[in-house]
């Protein structure tokens, strides 16, 4: 009776456990044997990381100047709602912000950071990289990132990075207001090709958009980040047979 007893509950923990699984992803980090490199292997929904050929981020060293459409950012004042993931910070969008490319609007539905920035400009890196994450009618992604490097002080970021959440505790609200236009540089050009989400899944059809002009932040807002997040950037990835445009 007692083997029995026992047998139950281990068919019961298993049970659990896989039950877990099953309603869970599984963990992925930057490092080690969940890193990157091995993300493709993790799990059959992450396959894109390691066969997709559009995958992101890129390493920029060359793009054809197009007659390129601009992109128009209607972005507003909206109330600071952040969360730790525990892979990057995320700002939430409360829907109200948009932008427009060749006529087609996609509304900002949250943007985030890598430390240091994914895509590179002729093998280098930038300290920090903003992804705005955006989303059309159709369900079609598209990612606006925008560059950052060490220098005078950026109002906004301050803002946000002085709202860090120190652990995965779910959605902030903050009490704080921001508008994602100030995140933006003077100026617009931009590098576009299509790629990836830049974690798992992975996966494609995403439009990228890489602001040419880089913002800044001081060193302390850096320090701010990085206390939490040291390295958090997948590496640049084969561009295959994508071209990469300009505006000119």
């Amino acid at each position: 009776m007692k083997i029995s007893i026992l047998i139950v509950a281990l068919l019961s923990l298993t049970l659990r456990s896989w039950e877990q699984e099953a309603h869970h992803p599984p963990h992925w980090s930057y490092e080690g044997i969940t890193g990157p490199d091995r993300w493709g292997d993790l799990n059959s929904d992450y396959a894109k990381c390691k066969t997709g050929s559009e995958q992101s981020p890129i390493n920029i060293t060359g793009s054809v100047a197009s007659d390129l459409p601009a992109i128009e950012f209607h972005y507003t004042d909206s109330a600071l709602k952040i969360i730790n993931n525990g892979h990057t910070v995320q700002v939430n969008s409360d829907g109200r912000s948009s932008m427009t490319v060749a006529g087609k609007q996609y509304q900002l539905l949250q943007f985030h950071f890598h430390h240091p920035s994914e895509e590179q400009m002729n093998g280098k890196s930038h300290d920090l990289v903003i992804h705005l994450v955006h989303k059309d009618a159709e369900g079609h992604l598209a990612v606006v990132a925008v560059l950052a490097d060490q220098g005078p002080d950026n109002s906004v970021l301050k803002t946000i990075f002085n709202h860090l959440p120190q652990t995965s505790e779910g959605e902030v609200t903050t009490g704080a207001t921001i508008n994602p236009a100030d995140l933006l540089p003077k100026t617009s050009s931009y590098y576009t090709f299509p790629g990836s989400l830049t974690t798992p899944p992975c996966s494609e059809s995403v439009t990228w958009f890489v602001l040419k002009q880089p913002v800044t932040l001081s060193q302390s807002e850096l320090e701010q980040f990085v206390k939490l997040y040291p390295h958090n950037a997948r590496p640049v990835q084969p561009l295959h047979q994508r071209t990469v445009l300009s505006t000119r």
